[in-house]
């Protein structure tokens, strides 16, 4: 690592996080190249083709000036150019060579990702890229469906590892601003359209400064990472080696899914330290399938820090990947339940860096009600609720009474609200929804105790959707305010009932269940719908049907309204794998299911 990167120079006097002026993401690109030259920077493992492509540092240099250069042909500062393409290094290189262009990246994915057209139009629709850039191997899917958009709105199409390294004598350097828009990070649409967060090179780079000190990693850190590249989680993996010189390994997130062991594998493969980031199912499926083969050889002690986040963190999960992996050396300590999101770039909090994952259980009636209340773990109404720990350096999470504006003391449930640099300055093109979501002023705050202490009182909040409460320091997710069961005046947590439904008959596949909210004939009443589990494609659906309404009714004083039982992969998901409840609840309303 080069002498000159020191934590300090990202510190002001007070020890508070402030990113130099000049710095960007792509500020070091050809610093690590004179420094690192032939060591490897991004590797990617294709287990489709039993090969590994590994770019070094020299070679990531010259393919950002061709693809630069061809971009400046093409474009103007400020355009933005959308990356279609498959995971792999090229992605790596056309995210930061439109950045370094002076035009606006617009991370997606290619369009044969199963039943995601719709969104990747939407998307294309909302950003109006000049340019896309994609790979020889994905050019024809690409431009198929390109060529389904309005003349008007047809971008030039750009296979990147298609263009001569000998374009990049034409490239042009360009000043970039640090509070430029770097790229657009489109939301996973889980509850609504999807939106362009405007990411600039500011709050990109606080983010990353605030991982790094929130989970206590060494600068030169080594990763791995399967995550989606146009994923918020997957993109800011990349940023490390961009910033700090360190080295990533990257595969698919199939090639993870089929064999969870190429994860782990991989995390062990250096003694070097090791940090990799993942949402809950995975540490499930790593433990269900990821353990080494008979007689095979694993060492994880190396690893320094497992973010597990994207999705609601479960204990239960937790304890299964400890208990799994820690006969090979993995610390407890190592997994970080964390929370976070687009809007702030993706990192808000996580737990100290020494600390184990934690719970506590709390009252479930209690909690529906707004109020954290402790409870025995053997207690009939304990809830499991797991800490997402502190709030990083130079970021404000507060609790706040949605419709009085107004800080909550601990142990009270509301909508967090952040601030800081590393939040993202709106949704690209949506003036009014940028306003209501990005513009927030905090109405009081409390006299002791406060968690906007430090924060100007003019400040500008972002209102999250997302409801938390703060026990003991700590901060924990309970939810998101639009899924919310509501049925006869009482609010129910939906990961809650769908919890008990799993629990309820070996049938039902964990994690694959949807609860939600529908109009009866006086009201809203609850609807079910839950994935038949493996082996279980032609049992009888009325005894777990009964099953579950009995569990439901039983926990949580809820009858049920329907239950479907379908079969495995009906149940929509986002592009980032997370449960889309609202799209399962209009294919119920609908009859799609």
């Amino acid at each position: 690592m080069s002498p000159e990167m020191r934590l300090e120079d990202y510190l002001d006097r007070e020890g508070n996080i402030a990113i130099p002026s000049g710095v960007t993401l792509t500020s070091f690109l050809d610093r690590n190249v004179e420094l690192f030259g032939d060591q490897p920077a991004y590797r990617y493992l294709d287990f489709d083709h039993d090969r590994t492509v590994e770019l070094n540092w020299s070679a990531l240099g010259v393919r950002l000036r061709a693809i630069g250069g061809r971009l400046q042909h093409l474009t103007r500062p400020g355009d933005r150019v959308a990356i279609l393409a498959p995971q792999g290094v090229d992605y790596v290189v056309a995210f930061f060579a439109a950045i370094q262009a002076g035009t606006i990246a617009v991370p997606l994915f290619a369009p044969e990702l199963p039943g995601h057209a719709e969104r990747l139009d939407a998307v294309l629709d909302d950003a109006r890229p000049t340019v896309v850039l994609t790979t020889t191997s994905a050019a024809k899917a690409v431009g198929d469906f390109l060529r389904t958009l309005p003349r008007d709105r047809r971008p030039r199409m750009i296979a990147v590892d298609a263009v001569p390294d000998s374009v990049g004598a034409g490239f042009l350097p360009v000043p970039l601003d640090t509070d430029a828009i770097a790229y657009l990070q489109y939301t996973s649409g889980s509850t609504r359209t999807p939106a362009g967060v405007q990411i600039t090179h500011r709050s990109a780079c606080t983010n990353v400064v605030q991982m790094i000190m929130s989970i206590g990693l060494d600068w030169d850190i080594r990763s791995v990472s399967w995550l989606p590249l146009f994923h918020d989680m997957g993109l800011l993996m990349i940023m490390f080696p961009a910033l700090t010189g360190g080295h990533i390994t990257l595969m698919s997130p199939v090639a993870f899914v089929r064999r969870p062991y190429r994860w782990i594998k991989e995390l062990g493969a250096t003694d070097k330290p090791m940090f990799a980031a993942a949402p809950n199912f995975a540490f499930e499926l790593a433990a269900t399938r990821g353990l080494p083969p008979a007689g095979e050889h694993l060492d994880l002690s190396n690893v320094a820090g497992l973010i597990n986040g994207s999705e609601p963190v479960n204990m239960a999960s937790v304890e299964k990947f400890v208990d799994a992996f820690a006969p090979y050396g993995l610390q407890p300590s190592a997994i970080k339940p964390s929370y976070g999101m687009a809007e702030a770039t993706l990192f808000v909090s996580t737990t100290p860096a020494d600390s184990v994952p934690t719970a506590v259980y709390l009252d479930r009636h209690e909690l529906n009600a707004g109020r954290a209340v402790k409870v025995a773990a053997d207690h009939p109404d304990a809830v499991a609720q797991v800490s997402c720990g502190h709030v990083a350096r130079s970021q404000w999470a507060v609790v706040v009474a949605p419709d009085t504006e107004a800080e909550l003391p601990d142990g009270r449930v509301g909508e967090i609200w952040l601030h800081g640099d590393n939040i993202g300055t709106g949704y690209w093109g949506r003036p009014k929804e940028t306003e209501l979501t990005f513009v927030n002023k905090l109405q009081t705050r409390q006299e002791t105790g406060s968690h906007a202490e430090g924060c100007a009182e003019g400040a500008h909040w972002l209102r999250t959707g997302d409801l938390g409460v703060y026990i003991d320091g700590q901060l924990h997710i309970t939810g998101r305010i639009k899924d919310m069961v509501i049925v006869d005046g009482r609010n129910h947590y939906p990961q809650d009932i769908e919890a008990t439904v799993a629990q309820a008959s070996s049938a039902v596949r964990t994690g694959f269940v949807a609860a939600f909210s529908v109009p009866g004939a006086t009201g809203e009443v609850l609807a079910i719908v839950a994935e038949r589990a493996a082996g279980a494609g032609r049992v009888d659906a009325a005894p777990v049907t009964e099953a579950i309404r009995a569990a439901v009714s039983r926990k949580h004083a809820l009858p049920i309204d329907d239950v479907k039982l379908v079969a495995a992969g009906t149940i929509p998901r986002t592009t980032s794998g997370k449960l889309a409840r609202r799209a399962c609840r209009a294919g119920y309303l609908d009859g799609m299911l």
